[in-house]
């Protein structure tokens, strides 16, 4: 069912979507500032379910590209998202009748409300991860048969360009990060022009409103001075992701993150707090690996999220320091990232990790693996 967005959402929207992107997706306050400013200029943001989409509807989603390092310190103008979507639209001579997001997490959940707000669309409440990945091929849409291009990417000079590989998605993600590269290691992009036909197939629905829930759920926990980890589990019981769990407690002792390639890129070591068992995290923009005393406990494409030990908030790759007392929360995917067509794009062996697929919690119950 289709509802309006206000202002008002946005403090809990943004810790959801924080708390979704696993590490990644960008720092969400600067997107959550632009989308206000949207609201503020142009009234609240229709946010339409899956089943409100036509069939011929034209939705293009809107997103950053890049490191997400580099956008702490290079924050967008504004103009760019906005700018990729027009010049997509005079490229293919549509429309767009809503714009949506391509993953769930940080800045990548409020772009879109941004581009919504300001040109008068509505968004779609749904994405093609239902998490935040690093690379534009991995999304559900292509996975299920909607390619990637043409894409339209834009930085905040004006300047914008189309790169248009065809079915071949991975190449797309070649060209626009080169591309992002070459903008100063951040760009915004306009991809994925689908039907409301193909939306409604591909699309992981309701995250939108996932995040929303979930921010509110950390939020209220903390008013009430309850386990935030425990309320967060109550609640996402009630979703498609119905599994979750704590896979370790303990202390940050090291960082190692550089960007490489476009990434951040990296990696933490942690100490439980009596000082027996240790806990290795390594990313690629997004947390893709949890390690407990070398044995994996949470591979990608499951949800590896750091938690702040005591109030739930949800800690950044590009955030995450030395002596924060965390909490590793892990959230299984939803089936439709658990097929092997999906396990093919972001599974564990599409970045290079030596490791079959096994849900986390299958591997809490058995306490089966191998370090890598």
């Amino acid at each position: 069912m289709a509802f309006e967005l206000t202002i008002d959402h946005l403090p809990d929207l943004s810790l959801g979507a924080a708390l979704l992107g696993t590490g990644g997706g960008g720092d969400p306050h600067a997107g959550r500032l632009l989308a206000a400013q949207a609201i503020r200029t142009n009234g609240n943001i229709t946010v339409l379910d899956l089943d409100d989409l036509a069939d011929d509807d034209f939705v293009v989603p809107t997103a950053m590209i890049g490191a997400p390092s580099v956008l702490v310190e290079r924050i967008p103008a504004g103009n760019e998202p906005v700018d990729a979507l027009r010049a997509l639209e005079r490229l293919l001579g549509r429309t767009a009748t809503a714009t949506m997001p391509i993953e769930s997490g940080g800045i990548n959940s409020m772009i879109p409300l941004f581009v919504a707000g300001t040109v008068g669309l509505p968004v779609v409440d749904g994405d093609g991860m239902g998490r935040a990945f690093p690379e534009l091929q991995m999304e559900t849409f292509g996975i299920y048969g909607c390619p990637g291009s043409p894409l339209a990417i834009a930085d905040e000079r004006g300047y914008s360009a189309i790169v248009d590989t065809g079915q071949d998605n991975k190449k797309m993600e070649k060209y626009a990060r080169a591309l992002a590269i070459s903008m100063g290691g951040v760009g915004y992009v306009a991809d994925y022009p689908m039907s409301g036909a193909d939306v409604k197939r591909t699309a992981i629905p309701r995250t939108l409103s996932l995040a929303l829930r979930l921010g509110r759920t950390l939020r209220e926990a903390r008013e009430q001075h309850r386990d935030p980890v425990e309320a967060l589990s109550e609640t996402l019981s009630e979703t498609l992701y119905e599994r979750s769990g704590v896979v370790f407690e303990g202390k940050v002792i090291d960082v190692l993150r550089k960007t490489d390639g476009g990434f951040t890129k990296g990696s933490a070591k942690l100490v439980s707090f009596d000082g027996g068992s240790t806990c290795q995290i390594d990313f690629q923009n997004e947390f893709l690996l949890a390690r407990v005393d070398d044995r994996p406990a949470i591979v990608v494409p499951d949800l590896i999220t750091v938690l702040h030990a005591e109030t739930g908030e949800p800690i950044t790759a590009e955030r995450l320091r030395y002596g924060h007392r965390v909490r590793v929360f892990a959230i299984g995917t939803p089936e439709i990232m658990r097929t092997p067509e999906a396990l093919d794009t972001f599974g564990p062996r599409a970045f290079g990790i030596d490791l079959d697929f096994v849900p986390f919690e299958q591997l809490a119950a058995s306490k089966i693996g191998s370090s890598v």
